[in-house]
């Protein structure tokens, strides 16, 4: 897996993010410092989780949608059977 790379805009509104939820659920304010710290720590060992995750659902639509496009092709084969005399 390759790393993953957040946007600079993406990477501020993350660290904004995790900010606001320590200051409004923990009743701590972090600084830029230790958000950015944190973030970084959870796209190191935890995103690869959700990043897998995303794949695994991905997967199955493709295959379900595939499934679809097989029973459509099915349906459109042509009676081969002998009519006979």
């Amino acid at each position: 897996m390759s790393d993953i790379n957040f946007s600079t805009a993406e990477k501020d509104a993350i660290v904004h993010k995790i900010k606001e939820y320590f200051s409004n659920e923990l009743g701590q304010d972090i600084g830029q410092f230790d958000a950015e710290f944190l973030l970084d720590f959870f796209t190191r060992e935890i995103a690869g989780f959700y990043y897998n995750r995303g794949l695994y659902d991905a997967r199955r639509i493709f295959e379900s949608k595939l499934e679809d496009i097989d029973e459509a092709i099915f349906a459109m084969e042509k009676d081969t059977k002998s009519k006979g005399p």
